[in-house]
């Protein structure tokens, strides 16, 4: 990109605060770094810079939820868009498959307020073939409970999941779009619950403030009974180890194993 690319170094406070000088003056602003830096350490800039003026600076984390495992709990962004979405006039992405990724760019760039895009690894099966993009997908079929998952995480379960007979088999949903009040769940994801009353929500972030709990208000204020309610999550920033976010994901029960026992348990 040549002089429209701007190396702000180890300074992201700053780097966020020149990011919205130049979206002030009615440039396209993306600014990019891993996930923690993006969100927790400029988060004041983000607050006071971006979200309070509207400004439409696109911020791209890499390595959301566990990704950088073995960096520790620093690096762990598993309160990242929960953080981010107290903020006025914020939205987040959390596209599911590397296909996703044009569509959440061309979507981000006509954003008229600050946008979180959340990166993590496409963790399909070998041979399959992601579906179009949009907020909320449903990706498996059954008779089983409904399973709304957040982000990457739901193509670590197709596998485990195609395995399993089509009347236990958990209906699998992914979303990439938040917060919910702005992208409702479909009319059939609703219907699915209606008929069978009951929920697992997965994601990849802290309990408090996340896609789960979102999920469950949303149904509250809009009537829709659900009878049995799961939310799994990341359970700490620090487990006293440290490890690849494969095993931090074991750890809080987020695994495929752990995720399908939940559901045929329900």
């Amino acid at each position: 990109l040549g002089e429209r690319f701007i190396n702000a170094g180890v300074a992201e406070q700053n780097m966020i605060g020149v990011a919205a000088g130049m979206s002030a003056k009615g440039l396209e602003t993306w600014v990019y770094s891993i996930a923690p830096f993006i969100y927790a350490r400029p988060f004041e800039q983000v607050r006071n810079d971006l979200a309070f003026h509207g400004l439409p600076v696109k911020l791209v984390g890499n390595g959301g939820g566990y990704g950088y495992g073995v960096h520790g709990p620093s690096h762990h962004a598993i309160e990242d868009y929960g953080v981010l979405l107290t903020l006025p006039n914020l939205s987040a992405y959390v596209p599911v498959f590397d296909s996703d990724l044009p569509a959440v760019v061309n979507r981000a760039s006509i954003a008229n307020s600050p946008v979180y895009i959340r990166l993590g690894r496409d963790e399909r099966p070998h041979g399959y073939e992601s579906p179009p993009y949009a907020p909320w997908r449903q990706l498996i079929s059954g008779g089983g409970p409904v399973l709304a998952v957040a982000g990457p995480l739901a193509g670590t379960y197709l596998a485990g999941l195609q395995t399993l007979s089509p009347a236990n088999r958990p209906r699998l949903w992914a979303i990439s779009e938040l917060p919910i009040a702005q992208n409702p769940p479909p009319r059939d994801f609703l219907d699915q619950i209606e008929s069978c009353g009951m929920v697992v929500a997965v994601e990849e972030h802290v309990c408090q403030g996340g896609f789960g709990a979102g999920l469950l208000v949303h149904l509250a204020d809009i009537g829709v009974t659900v009878k049995t309610y799961r939310h799994l999550h990341a359970r700490r920033h620090n487990y006293g180890q440290y490890g690849s976010q494969n095993h931090l994901r074991r750890l809080s029960g987020l695994d495929p194993a752990s995720v399908i026992a939940t559901t045929t348990d329900c």
